[in-house]
């Protein structure tokens, strides 16, 4: 099943798994669309999904995970898929960790970010994003 937009009953279920002040940490995996797919009517010039991601949504929504005190541990092309099913492969890869779980649901409805994220949506086929608990369990 592709999975693109961002619930806003999945953001709520994440601010109630882990309690304000908790730091969280993102894994965002993408797979991209050759063309980006915007809505009929849309006037923006034809690109591929990895331009609309990255030259249309990241610009506006990086510095805001920064504003927020996120950073970016790691944004990377996947370089081989070693354990997933044949049908479930990714391009790239990021990880970003916010020192608080409820920057992430302010950010998701502010007026600057709602403006961009349907370039998030023309850009990608398929996505995960994934809140990663504190800790290491069982090793």
């Amino acid at each position: 099943m592709h999975t693109v937009t961002i619930a806003p009953e999945a953001v709520a279920r994440l601010a109630q798994a882990l309690p304000p002040g908790k730091q969280v940490t993102m894994l965002n995996l993408l797979r991209f669309r050759e063309t980006a797919l915007y809505e009929d009517g849309s006037t923006l010039p034809p690109c591929t999904g990895r331009q609309a991601y990255y030259e249309r949504y990241a610009p506006v929504a990086t510095p805001m995970v920064f504003a927020r005190g996120g950073t970016i541990l790691f944004a990377g092309q996947a370089a081989s898929h070693v354990v997933c099913p044949g049908d479930e492969v990714w391009d790239d890869c990021l990880i970003v960790q916010y020192p608080d779980v409820s920057l992430i649901a302010t950010m998701f409805h502010v007026p600057e970010y709602q403006a961009v994220v349907h370039h998030r949506t023309a850009a990608l086929i398929d996505s995960r994003l994934i809140a990663l608990g504190e800790g290491v369990v069982g090793l």
